[in-house]
Order: structure tokens, then sequence, then C-alpha cells
């Protein structure tokens, strides 16, 4: 049984404007429809969607798709969604590197660029993200761009895990970054966690497509944890739902850089196994060619690639198990920036527990898949994050769906 997310109505008071806006472009994100019936199914007054689909075909957001034919009368003109009317930008931060795409406001990528950052200051970055966007603006064939997603690793502002170690971003306060990025591009920013914007990805564009709540694994440098429940992101009171990577899954394990042992992150994690390869003379200690050298040991079956998955496996499986008993998700995605191929393997080698809610007869979705987003997940999501405030209507939006959220 899947639950589904109820309609959310429109109201007539000009002060949710924004909010009916959301209401009449996601209805039409999946049908086609004339006034009345977005009407009807809203509750807004007919003369409200009336003055909404002129303003929203003006932005060309939306288009005349013809007249339908009805039993008497004249037949309704229905409008459907554009989704090539309007350009967003999604930029991914992470230790290493940065990445942009330009998706159009249906998700469609247009163009994706990335490049390694030999630092990471949010001075360097905002100026290489600002190089960026201004090419993209300034290409004839695009659009215009509504705004820009920004995602960075988690989590925010936490004493002793913010700036801890090789997954993190010292200096990105969250509290300046998005004004900062705002000034930068000229451009509405949204800022967020990258695991919670590649779960919002994979379910728009990718393995998560006609699911409502799901949990998505994003593997950036580190390990973190997006959870989508009923179509909305979860994200908790400071923006910092789903730091799993620093969930304890080996009492007294191997030390992480934030002070615990045995964080899930050191044996299951992008930088879990280049540390193994590494100590096994199999990778360059700057790590580069890292996916290169993955796919030669996944051809040959490589013993020591094999045993970091075992590992992985054994600690992976524990945390699913947990996921699944606390969120009852449809199925659990696994996505990011390991090969698919090291993906494929790791998620053959899961034990799943028994002692699981997901553990029933008559599933229609595995518990445990690949996602399809791949490499490119995290900045999808942050496209994702604008079309998501754009389309998607909710009276009691969470802050950070707001641009510029924490000003």
């Amino acid at each position: 049984m899947s639950i589904r997310p109820h309609q959310i109505a429109g109201k007539n008071a000009e002060k949710t404007k924004a909010h009916n806006r959301r209401v009449v472009l996601g209805y039409l994100q999946g049908r086609d429809a004339g006034r009345a019936e977005i009407a009807r199914a809203s509750g807004l007054s007919t003369q409200t969607v009336s003055n909404l689909m002129a303003e929203l075909e003006a932005e060309n957001l939306v288009q005349p798709a013809g007249r339908r034919p009805s039993a008497r009368g004249q037949p309704p003109l229905v409008y459907h969604f554009n989704a090539k009317g309007a350009a967003v930008l999604g930029f991914e931060v992470r230790p290493d590197a940065l990445t942009m795409v330009v998706t159009d406001i249906g998700g469609t990528p247009i163009v994706t660029q990335h490049e390694r950052l030999a630092q990471t200051s949010p001075e360097t970055v905002l100026a290489q993200m600002a190089q960026m966007a201004g090419a993209a603006r300034e290409t004839p064939d695009y659009p215009r761009i509504l705004g820009a997603g920004l995602v960075i690793p988690g989590p925010f502002g936490v004493e002793g895990l913010s700036a801890a170690g090789a997954t993190t971003l010292p200096g990105w306060d969250p509290l300046r970054i998005p004004a900062l990025a705002e000034a930068a591009l000229g451009l509405p920013v949204h800022l967020d966690k990258d695991a919670t914007a590649a779960a919002l990805a994979e379910g728009m564009f990718g393995a998560a497509q006609g699911l409502s709540s799901y949990a998505f694994l994003y593997f950036g440098s580190g390990l973190g944890l997006g959870v989508i429940i009923q179509g909305h992101p979860l994200r908790g009171a400071f923006g910092n739902a789903g730091e799993l990577g620093h969930v304890v899954i080996e009492p007294g394990g191997l030390p992480c850089d934030c002070g615990n042992l045995g964080c899930l992150e050191q044996y299951v994690s992008r930088l879990s196994v280049q540390r193994h390869l590494i100590a096994r003379g199999l990778l360059p200690a700057d790590t580069r060619g890292t996916d290169a050298t993955i796919a030669r040991l996944l051809d040959v079956d490589d013993n020591a690639l094999s045993d970091w998955v075992d590992q992985a496996a054994k600690a992976l499986s524990r945390a699913i198990g947990m996921l699944e008993n606390l969120f009852d998700p449809q199925s659990i995605i696994l996505g990011g920036a390991l090969p698919d191929g090291l993906l494929d393997l790791l998620i053959a080698r899961l034990t799943l527990p028994l002692g699981s809610v997901s553990r029933r007869e008559g599933r229609s979705q595995p518990r445990v898949v690949r996602g399809t987003s791949g490499r490119l997940t995290a900045a999808l999501g942050a496209a994702a994050l604008v079309i998501h405030y754009t389309v998607t209507p909710r009276l009691d939006a969470h802050p950070m769906e707001q641009p510029n959220a924490f000003n």
C-alpha cells in the first residue's frame, strides 16, 4: 500500500498568492487542465485561477494546449505546464570539486560543468560560481533563469562536526552563505544539504520517480541521508536531519574526525574506499583517478576492493535495517559519487535484516536499489530545490525552502 500526499487546496487571500501559484503549477505538472477544472480541484475561485493563469502564461510557465471537446457549449481551453519555459541553476560544492548544472524547470539538464577545487574558501568558490552563472545567463538559447540552488555537505552549524575532517567545508557558515551567494550570482539562492537535495533529485528524475516516501543514501566525500516523507524533504529543526554518516555503527571502532569511534562513514563512503585503496598501494595519496582505479579493480575482481565491499556491506546492512524501522520507506536508494559498478556490488552483498517493517509480502519496490542520477545527483538536487519551491504547494514550508533562508 502506498499512501499518497493529500491534495493541498489553494486560498483566495492575496497574501497566499505565491502558494496559489504553486497549487496551479503543481496541478498542471501531471495533466493538462482548464481553468474550471483547476478551480474545482484546488478550491480557488474561477476568477482567481483566471488571474493566475494569465500571469503564468505571460511568464511562459504555462501554455495553451488547445480546446477539449465537451458535451455542450464552447469547448474549454486547456493548459499545460511549460517545462521549457524557464531554467534553474544547481551548484554542488564538495571539498574537492564544484559542479554546476543548468536544467529547464521540468528538470531536463541543458548543460553541466565540473571543476576540481584547489581551495574551498567561500570567496574563491563563489567567484567561480559567478563566472559559471554569468556564462549561462549570456547564452542566447537559454530560457530565463528563475534562481539557483546551492548544496554543501552537512551538518550546518554544529560544533565538532561542521568543520571536522576531509568531508566538510570549513568557513561555509549557513547564516551568511545564502546572502553572499545571492550577491555573487544576482539570483535568489536556495541552500540545503547535499543529501537532502540529492533525495529530491532522485524523486524528480531518477529511481524514486512515483514514490512518495523513500530514503536516499548519498555518497559524496562522506555519507549523507535524505528522507522524503509524503513528497516533502525531512529537514529537522536546523536543517541537519540525516547525518547518518556520524551514527556509530561499530562501538569502539575506527576513529572519526568528529570525535566518535565507529561512525558509519568510516566504513561506507567514498573517503573510506579511497583510504582503503591507498593503504594497499592501489591508489595515489592525492586520490586522482579514483573512479578509473575502482573500475579496473572491479574488472579483475580484486581481493582488496572485495574486502572493502564486504566490510562496507556489513556496516551498511545494519544501518539500512535501522532506517527501515525508523521511516518505513517504500525503498532505500543508494547513489552519488561512487561508481555504479561499486554500488551494484555493495547492494548485492548486503545482508538485509529480517526484523524490519520493510520485510513484507507483495512489495512493489525493492528494499534497496541503486539510484540513476549518477555523479550529478546532488547538483541536480540543487536545481530541484528551485523547482520544488516553484511548483510544490505547502503552507507550512520549512524556512530552508525559502530563498536566502537564514537571513
